[in-house]
């Protein structure tokens, strides 16, 4: 996959957010890592959305379902923004399934891609490995 410049890229597994931008210019990559953002995780309490999943989901699960509308906000306030024109996101399968469901269209618009793995705790050079040949 061959990413703009300025693209921002997100990578998560319902727990944690790793972001990047990436610097390079087409075809090459060279993601540089920005500060945590402060993310305000909503609780959605025992709401509709988790009646696919699970039947009775516990409380680390309900936690992550949580975290991972909050990334979906964030990135939704992100793809509002004029100065982020693409949007790569990379994140457990569990975790981009919740995620998707809070995608306003201004996100779906600027999503130049979505990988389905675990990448949070690998090394920035896995990260540009992964996108790469994705």
């Amino acid at each position: 996959m061959i990413l703009n410049n300025g693209t921002l890229v997100a990578v998560t597994d319902g727990k944690s957010l790793r972001l990047f931008h990436n610097k390079g210019h087409e075809p090459h990559l060279d993601l540089i890592e920005v500060e945590d953002s402060v993310l305000e995780v909503a609780h959605a309490g025992s709401g509709g959305r988790h009646r696919s999943s699970t039947a009775n989901p516990d409380e680390s699960r309900l936690g992550e379902d949580d975290f991972a509308a909050s990334i979906a906000n964030f990135l939704n306030h992100k793809a509002g923004e004029k100065a982020c024109e693409q949007i790569l996101v990379i994140a457990d399968p569990r975790t981009l399934g919740e995620m998707r469901r809070h995608y306003q269209p201004s996100l779906s618009a600027k999503l130049v891609g979505e990988i389905a793995k675990d990448f949070v705790k690998h090394s920035v050079m896995s990260i540009k490995s992964a996108i790469e040949t994705a």
